[in-house]
């Protein structure tokens, strides 16, 4: 993963995501066995990214800049805090055999839209400029020693 960019890795992660988060919605009235295990799925992959992000990302990109608490971080962890709340309300709806997340999805998807546009086009290119290729190597480490239990 050392000659991988940033940016090129959390777009595939965003994509892996969306497309369990489709599947998802497409079986949710049908199977909802199979629908509530691509959600768990999708919303431990989700809290896994947004520690990625939190954790390793956002501090480097922060230290490298001098932008703390006031740059684009701040913003991506407001948004954490709604996509989480989002996650919550449909992860116990699943929980309960409830497929009546409609509402909610959207609310979900608005959210997450504008918030991968705006770390795929403007956040993830920065840190990937700021970056040297051993930091980025030290980033996709840093990922893989986060515990399993601290996401799922």
């Amino acid at each position: 993963m050392s000659d991988m960019k940033v940016t090129n890795y959390y777009e595939a992660d965003h994509d892996r995501l969306d497309e369990l988060f489709k599947q998802f919605q497409q079986l949710k009235r049908q199977d909802m066995p199979k629908a509530r295990e691509l959600f768990t799925m999708f919303r431990s992959g989700l809290l896994r990214h947004i520690i990625w992000e939190e954790e390793i990302l956002f501090p480097l990109f922060e230290q490298k800049t001098g932008m703390y608490q006031s740059g684009p971080t701040e913003v991506m962890r407001m948004e954490h805090r709604i996509i989480k709340k989002h996650l919550e309300t449909i992860y116990t709806k699943a929980k309960a055999d409830d497929p009546s997340t409609d509402e909610d999805e959207q609310l979900l998807l608005n959210t997450l839209v504008a918030h991968n546009h705006k770390e795929e086009q403007i956040l993830y290119p920065a840190i990937d400029r700021s970056l040297t290729n051993g930091e980025v190597s030290s980033v996709f480490t840093t990922m893989e020693k986060v515990p399993e239990e601290r996401y799922k």
